[in-house]
C-alpha cells in the first residue's frame, strides 16, 4: 500500500524527441504534434524503473515484459513464455518455456538465465525490494538450457502464476551494477514495446516505440507521461490541448462530458481510500478510538459527494464484488455507537466537545498529500464525521517527503489495493512482520489472529479454506481496526478520441503508468 510520490533521478540531457513531444500541444496531427504521438498527464512518477526494486511487478510495464501478462479481463496469457506454465501435480513446480527470437532493446537475446537472475536478485535480502514477500513461496528458480525456466516452491501457492508477470531484466547489464543504486534504475533496457528516451524528474518521462518488439512495432511511436501532481492543473492542461489524456477525479472529469473530441473512461478498481491509525500514537493506538471512528464515518455520503457516485463504500480492503468479500461486515454510519464506545472506554466530552481521557485530548493529525483533491476531500469529510463523535482530526496537506518520516506516529489518508488475488494486497497491508516496511503496513497493525489467517490463506490451495481465512481477517478488522476504510474509487480518465482499441481493466491502486486505458497502448490504432 502506498501513495503517489513525486520522485526519480533526473537524466542529463533529454533527446530531441522528448523535448518536442512535451512542448507541443496534444490533440492530433493538425496542431503541431505528430499524429503518432500521445501525451498523458499522470499524478506521479515511480521511484525507479527497475523491476528489481519493484517497478512493474503487477504487469503492464511498457519497457519490460514478464513471463506472463494479463488481458483485459485479467486472465493470464503468454508473454515472454510461449505458453502458460506446466504445473506439477503437487503444485510446487512451475516450468516455463521461453518464446523464440525475443531480444532486449539493445539487441541482445533473451535467455532463461535472464529470468533466473531477475528472480534471484529480487529475492536477495540485500536488494531493496519491499514487495519481496509476494514471492515468499519461491524456494528456487533455475534454468534448464537457454529456453526453459523451472520454479520450485516451498509450498503450494495458488496464485503463483500471477506473480510471473514480474518484468524480466537483462543479466548482461544489471548484473554489472548494484541493484539498489545502479544506473539501470533510471536507464532501463527491456524487451517491451517501448524504450525510455528521457526522464526529467517531476516533469516527464518520454518513450519511443521499440521497432524490434516481438509483438510488432506499436503504431503510437512516441509516448510522453507528463508528471502533474495537481488535479486541477492536469484538467487545465487537458482543456488547453496540451495533453491528449489525463487521470482525473470524477468531478473534474465531468466537466469534459460535453466535448465531442474527448472521451471519458471509467475503470472499476480495488483501489481503496483509508485512514491509517498508527498503534504508536497515544490516541489512535487506543482500540476504542479506532472502533468509534469506524462507526462514525459516513461512507455512503463520501461516495455520493466526493466521488460523484464513481465508487462504492469500503467496509474493508476487499471490494464488495470480490469473491472473498464477507457480506456480513457491511455496516452503516452509527454515531450513537461511536459515542457509546468512547464513553465506555473512558473518553469523556471536554468543554469544547473534544473528548479527554487521563488528561489527554482525543486529537490527532491526519496528513493528506498535496495536490490530491480526492484524498484531501476524504480527509476533511472524515474529520467532520469524527468531530461529531468528539474526536478532533487535524487535517494537514503536505508532500510525501514531509509525510513519510511521520507515518509511524501520524495518520495518513492512504490508498491501496491489488488485483489478482487477496493475498497480493492483504499480506503487505496487515501482516505484523511488515509493519513500517516502507508503505507496507503503514498502521503498524499487529493482530496475531490476522497473521495466522494470512499465513493459512497463503499456504493452502483449498479454496474453501482460503475463503474462510479471508473471512476471519475481515471480521477481525471490524473488531480491531487498524485503518478506517472509506471508499473504493473508480478510476476516471479523459482522452482525445482519435485512437481505437482503448479499453480498461479492473485496476489496482497503482495506476497512471501501469493501468489506465493506455495499459495496451502498443495495440492502439489511429482512427481513419
Amino acid at each position: 500500500m502506498n501513495g503517489p510520490r513525486i520522485r526519480g533521478t533526473a537524466m542529463a540531457g533529454l533527446l530531441g524527441m522528448a523535448l518536442a513531444a512535451c512542448s507541443a500541444p496534444g490533440g492530433g496531427s493538425g496542431d503541431g504534434k505528430a499524429a503518432d504521438s500521445v501525451v498523458i498527464g499522470v499524478a506521479s512518477e515511480p521511484d525507479t524503473l527497475s523491476p528489481l526494486l519493484g517497478y512493474g511487478k503487477d504487469g503492464n510495464s511498457k519497457i519490460f515484459d514478464g513471463l506472463l501478462a494479463h488481458d483485459s479481463a485479467l486472465a493470464l496469457k503468454p508473454a515472454l513464455a510461449k505458453a502458460l506454465p506446466d504445473v506439477s501435480d503437487d503444485g510446487r513446480t512451475y516450468t516455463f518455456t521461453l518464446r523464440e527470437g525475443v531480444t532486449f532493446s539493445d539487441g541482445e537475446p533473451l535467455t532463461a538465465q535472464d529470468v533466473v537472475f531477475t528472480y534471484r536478485t529480487v529475492l536477495d535480502p540485500r536488494t531493496n525490494n519491499t514487495a519481496r514477500s509476494e514471492l515468499d513461496a519461491v524456494k528456487d528458480v533455475r534454468a534448464s538450457g537457454d529456453d526453459t525456466v523451472v520454479f520450485t516452491l516451498k509450498y503450494p501457492y495458488a496464485p503463483f502464476a500471477s506473480r510471473t508477470v514480474l518484468p524480466v531484466v537483462p543479466e548482461h547489464i544489471a548484473a554489472e551494477q548494484d541493484p539498489n543504486t545502479g544506473s539501470f534504475n533510471t536507464e532501463p533496457v527491456g524487451t517491451g514495446p517501448y524504450i525510455l528516451t528521457g526522464w526529467r524528474k517531476g516533469d516527464r518521462l518520454t518513450f519511443k516505440a521499440n521497432p524490434d518488439y516481438w509483438g510488432g512495432e506499436p503504431e503510437v511511436k512516441n509516448l510522453t507521461m507528463a508528471i502533474i501532481a495537481d488535479d486541477d492543473v492536469r484538467a487545465t492542461r487537458l482543456r488547453s490541448g496540451d495533453l491528449d489524456g489525463a487521470v482525473l477525479p470524477p468531478a473534474l472529469a465531468a466537466v469534459f462530458k460535453g466535448d465531442d473530441e474527448l472521451r471519458t473512461y471509467a475503470a472499476k478498481s480495488y483501489d481503496f481510500r483509508t485512514v491509517t491509525l498508527p498503534t504508536g500514537n497515544p490516541v489512535t493506538g487506543d482500540r476504542a478510538v479506532r472502533q468509534a471512528l469506524d462507526a462514525a464515518v459516513d461512507r455512503e455520503a463520501m461516495v455520493d459527494t466526493i466521488l460523484d457516485g464513481a465508487g462504492a463504500p469500503a467496509y474493508g480492503p476487499l471490494p464488495v464484488a470480490d469473491p472473498a468479500f464477507a457480506p456480513d461486515i457491511k455496516r452503516t454510519q452509527d454515531p450513537d455507537r461511536a459515542r457509546s464506545t468512547l464513553d465506555k472506554a473512558g473518553w469523556k466530552p471536554g468543554k469544547d466537545g473534544i473528548r479527554v481521557k487521563d488528561g489527554r485530548r482525543a486529537s490527532f493529525t491526519l496528513y493528506a498529500p498535496s495536490g490530491d483533491k480526492l484524498r484531501q476531500d476524504h480527509a476533511l469529510a472524515y474529520a467532520s464525521d469524527a468531530r461529531k463523535a468528539g474526536v478532533e482530526v487535524k487535517v494537514e496537506s503536505a508532500t510525501w517527503e514531509v509525510i513519510e518520516p511521520r507515518m509511524d506516529r501520524d495518520a495518513v489518508l492512504a490508498g491501496g489495493g491489488s488485483t489478482g488475488d487477496p493475498d497480493f494486497g492483504l499480506y503487505t497491508l496487515l501482516h505484523s512482520s511488515l509493519a513500517g516496511d516502507g508503505f507496507n503496513n503503514m498502521a503498524h497493525y499487529d493482530n496475531p489472529a490476522v497473521d495466522r489467517a494470512l499465513e493459512t490463506a497463503r499456504r493452502t490451495e483449498d479454496r474453501q479454506e482460503r475463503k474462510s481465512a479471508y473471512t476471519e481477517i475481515q471480521h477481525e478488522l471490524v473488531k480491531d481496526p487498524g485503518y478506517t476504510f472509506l471508499t473504493h474509487i473508480d478510476h476516471v480518465y479523459v482522452l482525445a478520441d482519435r485512437w481505437a482499441g482503448l479499453t480498461t481493466q479492473l485496476e489496482p491502486h497503482e495506476h497512471g503508468f501501469g493501468s489506465g486505458p493506455w495499459w495496451n497502448i502498443e495495440d492502439w490504432k489511429a482512427k481513419r
